[in-house]
């Protein structure tokens, strides 16, 4: 995709404690009336939504602030369930930063939005890393897996291109919201395995289960 076809707004999908990073594709089932409507949009368009993180809600507040970098997916596959509702998969094309809120009608909420920081994300680059950088952080990664629950195929994720794997573990992570919202800033992927390495140090393994993830 070239940086002149990208489009000015984006509807946003707020969805907490979740990224998409471009290049990565994500399953997502879309239930909610406002979001259905943003889909049946979407569709008949350019197929692209915006993915962004909502704040915590602050005392009295009923619309979330939402932070300020997302990620623009695009619909890839569509299909309609027996009740309604919707199982989209989306790819991840490229970060952007939000402007200003667009007033409609629309039940959904929509953004001016930015791109500019955020053009190397439409180029695949070669990144100097090896796997054999990350086997500390991997290692680190599967004791926080393994004591959570989640189960990983380590040995599929080394077959994949290492900013798929690096993306991969960073939404897939019981990471809180704030610090999922840090890897997604990240400028590039050795930031990103920088950023993941210095967050895995603060979580002592053992004390992780009193710790409260949002």
């Amino acid at each position: 995709m070239k940086k002149e076809e990208l489009p000015k707004s984006l509807p946003v999908f707020p969805l907490s404690n979740f990224i998409i990073f471009p290049r990565t594709t994500v399953p997502l089932n879309i239930f909610e009336p406002r979001y259905i409507d943003m889909i049946n949009d979407s569709m008949k368009s350019n197929k692209f939504i915006g993915m962004i993180q909502p704040k915590n809600l602050k005392e009295g507040q009923i619309v979330p602030e939402l932070y300020d970098v997302g990620c623009m997916g695009k619909i890839t596959s569509f299909k309609e369930n027996d009740s309604g509702q919707f199982l989209i998969e989306l790819k991840g094309v490229i970060r952007f930063q939000k402007l200003n809120e667009i007033k409609s009608n629309k039940k959904y909420r929509e953004y001016e939005v930015n791109f500019q920081n955020f053009y190397d994300d439409l180029n695949y680059q070669n990144e100097n890393l090896q796997f054999s950088d990350l086997k500390l952080i991997f290692k680190d990664l599967k004791n926080l897996f393994e004591k959570q629950g989640f189960i990983i195929n380590w040995k599929g994720l080394e077959k994949q291109s290492l900013d798929e794997t690096i993306n991969a573990l960073a939404m897939a992570s019981p990471f809180t919201l704030e610090e999922k919202q840090i890897l997604l800033e990240a400028k590039n992927l050795e930031l990103r395995k920088t950023k993941i390495s210095e967050i895995l140090t603060t979580y002592s393994f053992d004390n992780y289960n009193n710790t409260t993830v949002q």
